[in-house]
């Protein structure tokens, strides 16, 4: 544009409009009032242990009995549970992550979070509403008529446009956005708490039915071999071998262990029945899969996050610190409420007798106002409520550091449980192998009449309570495996990014 030539004068409604932008930008641009939030730091620790871990576990030749090692530093998959590789757990999981209602609800809670933020982002520009009010009306002529052509009865139409803006001088409206995204962000982070839950309850369950189904296994075996003893000391009876008491006795211990048959097979029927419902279906819509041990393959790495990490991994200590900045933005709030509220009004309108003749120029008519309100005595409700809020944010600031030290304990523990997991089944494998052949060797015994029959029912019972041990132990190294990958996190920031509007069984990050 060339120095000499002039520029236009702007309409009255757009320098309106230019002083309205201009008074915006500087609302938006301004400082808010209260204390801007800052991450707490991590913990400053190199490990979750008092000492050292392991390089590695120690190693059994059973089902699970693999060596597992610690990989310090590395990270987890998102798909945490398909290091088991089981086809069954995957395809459980994935009905789940489409069908849980817990799932869902978390999903909805975190639409419902965000509208709210979007919800208040529109308190920064001005609410505009649009008036229509046709009226029949009734004039008084004396002594003060509505219109000037004196007129009794008469019809009256008005059409209005108010708008009115709270400025946002202070940052009140900016705290309060700044404490719902934080909100939305904590209801993001249950809604990956809530996945968390879900797929390591599944793998838990899981892991239980299987443990289940081979404690029922080893039960009906010691069942059948003790069913195999009585029938010969019947026939040692009738020959006069034994006593009438030995066949009692052990009657006693067949009846024994059959009775402790039903409490396994009760067991595995709830457990059939909680994976039935963690995968989103009525009991009598039973999932098809089956687990057992054998279908299951221990992780051999373990990966550890560095303690650095966990803070930013755990979805607890997130939703955790989210709140806690959530308190933090309400303390500006308060303080915004007991400063000035400065507020700009205005409308445009017209009225006639008649609707064809709303819009003529006579007819209209229009007001701008500004104005301030300052509170000056409330008796004292502002004062306690900033006091309140600050307190408030000193109870998050506790919440967040007991969460912390609740999470490192978590990992602390579930560490040192692998390690004594691997120790406890050697121990229990080598107990078993003892139980086995001294059975072995008493009945032989028996046989010989070395020994007593009170000897061949304490091999039995100690033989019977052994593969018990050793099933449990087996179940347990994959339980605690599945705890560790929880109490990391779950990898969920592994995952695509999460995707409110779409399928609640889509993956979450």
């Amino acid at each position: 544009m060339s120095p000499d030539r002039k520029t236009p004068p702007r309409s009255r409604s757009g320098q309106v409009a230019a002083i309205l932008s201009a008074v915006s930008l500087t609302c938006l641009a301004g400082c808010a009032v209260g204390p801007d939030f800052h991450r707490p730091p991590a913990p400053a620790v190199d490990g979750y242990t008092a000492g050292p871990l392991a390089p590695e576990t120690v190693k059994t030749d059973v089902i699970g009995g693999d060596a597992q090692h610690f990989a310090p530093g590395q990270d987890i998959p998102g798909q945490w549970w398909t290091l088991f590789h089981s086809e069954q757990l995957n395809a459980v999981i994935a009905q789940a992550l489409k069908a849980n209602p817990d799932l869902q609800s978390a999903h909805a809670a975190l639409r419902a979070a965000l509208e709210n933020v979007y919800a208040q982002e529109g308190a920064y520009f001005p609410s505009i509403s649009a008036n229509f009010t046709p009226s029949r009306q009734h004039n008084a002529v004396q002594p003060s008529p509505t219109l000037a052509t004196f007129v009794s009865h008469f019809d009256l139409y008005s059409a209005q446009v108010a708008g009115t803006w709270a400025l946002d001088i202070w940052g009140g409206n900016r705290r309060a956005v700044e404490a719902l995204k934080a909100q939305a962000d904590a209801q993001r982070f249950q809604l990956e708490a809530a996945y968390l839950t879900l797929t390591a309850g599944i793998a838990t369950a899981a892991v239980q039915e299987a443990s289940l189904r081979g404690q029922i296994a080893a039960t009906e075996d010691i069942i059948k071999s003790e069913t195999e003893a009585l029938d010969i000391l019947r026939k040692q009876c009738d020959l006069g071998q034994v006593a009438a008491a030995d066949v009692v006795a052990q009657e006693a211990a067949l009846t024994q262990a059959q009775a402790t048959l039903p409490p396994l097979k009760k067991q595995l029927l709830q457990q059939r029945d909680l994976l039935t419902a963690l995968a989103g279906r009525l009991p009598s819509q039973q999932i098809a899969e089956t687990f057992d041990l054998a279908s299951l393959q221990l992780p051999g790495e373990l990966p550890v996050s560095l303690p650095s990490k966990l803070i930013e991994q755990r979805p607890d200590i997130r939703t955790a610190r989210e709140n806690l900045h959530a308190a933090s933005a309400q303390i500006g709030i308060a303080i915004a409420n007991m400063l000035p509220d400065i507020t700009i009004n205005g409308n445009y309108g017209t009225t006639a007798t008649q609707v064809d003749q709303l819009f003529k120029p006579l007819n209209g008519y229009w007001s701008i106002a500004g104005g301030v309100t300052q509170p000056i005595f409330q008796g004292g409700a502002l004062l306690h409520k900033t006091r309140a809020a600050r307190a408030t944010f000193e109870q998050a600031a506790a919440q967040y550091r007991s969460t912390v030290n609740t999470a490192f304990q978590n990992v602390a523990d579930t560490l040192g449980a692998i390690q004594t997991d691997a120790d406890s089944l050697k121990t229990a494998v080598a107990t078993e192998q003892t139980a086995r052949e001294g059975l072995k060797i008493t009945r032989h015994k028996l046989d010989l009449g070395a020994v007593d029959y009170l000897a061949l029912l304490t091999a039995q019972q100690a033989y019977q309570q052994a593969v018990i041990n050793r099933v449990q132990a087996q179940a347990q190294r994959y339980t605690d495996t599945i705890a560790l990958f929880q109490a990391l996190g779950g990898g969920w920031w592994n995952r695509t990014t999460v995707n409110v509007g779409a399928d609640p069984g889509a993956p979450t990050g």
